[in-house]
């Protein structure tokens, strides 16, 4: 039999599960035609970036294997949203950065989910969601961290 659980423990990462299926349905629904959830991740990653990030370092970031992260790469470098170019300092490795049309194709994603997500802050409060993102990140560190 399995040692006892901790309910506490058990209905966060219920929740959790519940709130990333429905907000990824809710949200692949509203994003402009052609664009993947996955597409707009990446995307809105490196906009917030300063300086370009390997592969690896993508995939690491994602918790994505290399192959999943080269497919999401290849199409993003195909509509132009990325560019991918060699590192000067080691040219066996790649480097990615987001175009000005990858900065627009995110901000024209986001102004399409923003009405969304809106909606949910209004419903649920935003000073709870604004004292709810410290510990979401806490969570997301620690599951990195493993």
């Amino acid at each position: 039999m399995a040692e006892t659980q901790d309910p506490i423990a058990v209905s966060l990462f219920s929740e959790l599960f519940m709130a990333d299926q429905l907000a990824r349905s809710k949200l692949s629904k509203a994003l402009p035609k052609g664009m993947e959830l996955s597409h707009f991740t990446m995307l809105n990653h490196l906009y917030q970036l300063t300086e370009p990030r390997t592969p690896a370092q993508l995939a690491k970031s994602f918790a994505l294997t290399r192959g999943a992260l080269t497919n999401t790469l290849a199409k993003l470098e195909w509509a132009g949203h990325i560019h991918v170019s060699p590192d000067w300092d080691d040219a066996r490795r790649k480097q990615v950065v987001i175009s000005p049309a990858g900065r627009r194709a995110r901000d024209t994603a986001l102004e399409s989910i923003a009405p969304i997500i809106l909606k949910i802050i209004e419903r649920v409060g935003a000073d709870r969601v604004r004292d709810a993102v410290p510990v979401l990140r806490d969570l997301r560190r620690s599951l990195a961290d493993d």
